[in-house]
């Protein structure tokens, strides 16, 4: 997908800065939007969320110190650079600013290099905050994983073989029935551990993309009878639509992707549902897989959390299983190492659309 500009926010009420300004990030391929008071600001970001702020101290009615005191304040925003711009005598109001939470100032008149300098250099720094932010969550989320559902899984395995192995009354019904519960924990854990094995080699940079053309009729099919057998015992139907259809993108990667909708999907849809897999062609030269079901869905509010590392939402299945999200966070992860993209629409009790788009053909082609 073609990368996304950056987009500023310039905070001013003099309609010539903001005209300048403008031009000037316009041409070095930036994003602006504006705002020409600091009333309508906190407005301005619920609707879309800038990744820097250009903000002007003296301004009538509500003055730039107080736009950024308010901006800091709300947690949803705070971390959002701000650079103050300012006249030269301005300087307590400056250090006022800076103690505030903005992390940096332009003087007037603009000069362009070092506007253009300052802005990248905090745009470079709060992706690099951004990234050890996310690093220090999945490291969070890995532990807990292995502590928590690794752990379960073990207490269940130990807890069944126990029984087994110490009470020699069992019938060979009741035999028979431990020896299912260990299998179907032990696929779990396998599951579970090869997606943290997977997981972890690409947080660590460790997986090598590459990319071929896929039958996706094929990958679909294979992947549905894989958990065919889980499918069959919850009586979920599977709907197919998918034709000759294909994607550019690594065949282990795509096949984890799908392999983790199909199974997510099935987990969390009840008995006698059905699961609809369908594709087709969109704009850009790229196509969408969509996994639909008639499950237990996600309640709006939670929708932006499926696939954030530093969210700890989880979802109730139709099996009493809670999920851990590992598997929706490593289909973001390998949709985007495939130049793609991941996304989900829901309504809760009525179930869930995940999609995944990704590239036809060789994606140097279709940026040419």
């Amino acid at each position: 997908m073609l990368r996304k500009k950056p987009i500023i926010l310039v905070v001013d009420d003099n309609p010539e800065n903001l005209k300048v300004l403008g031009n000037i990030l316009n041409e070095h391929n930036y994003s602006p939007g504006f705002a020409y008071n600091g009333m309508v600001v906190m407005d301005l970001l619920q609707k879309k969320q800038p990744d820097l702020i250009l903000l002007d101290i003296m301004m009538h009615g509500m003055d730039g110190l107080e736009v950024c005191q308010r901006i800091k304040a709300n947690k949803q925003f705070a971390d959002i650079p701000i650079i103050f711009l300012t006249a030269k005598t301005e300087t307590e109001n400056v250090v006022e600013g800076l103690k505030l939470g903005a992390v940096d100032y332009i003087t007037k008149p603009f000069n362009t290099q070092e506007l253009l300098t300052r802005i990248n250099t905090h745009l470079e720094l709060q992706t690099t905050k951004n990234k050890l932010k996310e690093a220090l969550a999945a490291k969070d989320k890995f532990f807990s994983i292995i502590s928590h559902d690794l752990g379960n899984l073990f207490n269940i395995l130990l807890g069944f073989s126990s029984v087994l192995a110490n009470n020699d009354k069992l019938t060979a019904e009741s035999k028979e029935k431990y020896i299912n519960n260990i299998l179907t924990t032990a696929n779990k854990g396998f599951n579970l551990l090869s997606n943290l094995l997977e997981w972890s080699r690409s947080q660590t940079g460790q997986i090598q993309v590459n990319f071929i053309s896929i039958d996706l009729h094929k990958m679909v099919q294979r992947n549905i009878e894989l958990i065919s057998e889980k499918a069959k015992l919850k009586q979920v139907q599977f709907n197919t639509n998918i034709g000759e259809t294909t994607a550019f993108a690594d065949i282990n990667m795509l096949d984890i992707i799908i392999r983790n909708l199909l199974s997510n999907a099935v987990k969390f849809t009840p008995s006698q549902g059905q699961i609809e897999i369908t594709t087709r062609k969109i704009e850009n030269n790229f196509v969408e897989i969509s996994v639909v079901d008639t499950g237990v869905g996600i309640p709006k509010e939670h929708v932006g959390k499926i696939f954030r590392i530093d969210a700890n939402y989880t979802t109730q299945s139709t099996d009493n299983e809670k999920g851990n999200g590992l598997g929706l966070l490593l289909c973001k992860e390998f949709a985007e190492k495939n130049h793609g993209t991941i996304g989900v629409e829901s309504e809760e009790g009525i179930g869930s659309r995940f999609y995944v788009q990704l590239p036809i053909d060789n994606i140097e082609d279709i940026n040419s």
